[in-house]
């Protein structure tokens, strides 16, 4: 019984603490998206480093020149992506940087694109 007792006491207070991480995991979520933060979308997050900001900035100019030229790159097409103008250290981050300001960049002018047509 004094088993089953420390192991019933041991899940329900498991239980809460992984309800927490999940919901804590989930709440972050559209944070992680850029899309639904009280920040004008070609504003870097502030959480961002420099690197982070150089490479989100980068990645809307890369945006904005591919619909300029009707051009349909990915953001990993573009050469500051495969070779970002960073130490190497900071490689990982600027190229996630600039993926999510690509993607910000190319959704809000899709967006644009489609309030102009109406």
């Amino acid at each position: 019984m004094k088993w089953f007792s420390i192991a019933a006491l041991t899940v329900s207070l498991a239980a809460p603490a992984s309800m927490l991480t999940a919901k804590a995991h989930a709440a972050a979520l559209p944070a992680a998206t850029g899309l639904y933060q009280d920040r004008p979308w070609d504003n870097p997050p502030d959480e961002y480093r420099d690197v982070q900001k150089q490479g989100f900035r980068d990645g809307i100019e890369a945006a904005r020149k591919d619909r300029e030229r009707h051009d349909h790159k990915d953001a990993d097409d573009h050469e500051r992506f495969r070779h970002p103008p960073v130490d190497r250290q900071f490689t990982h981050d600027y190229r996630d940087a600039f993926k999510r300001g690509y993607s910000e960049a190319m959704h809000h002018m899709k967006d644009e694109h489609e309030m102009d047509r109406r």
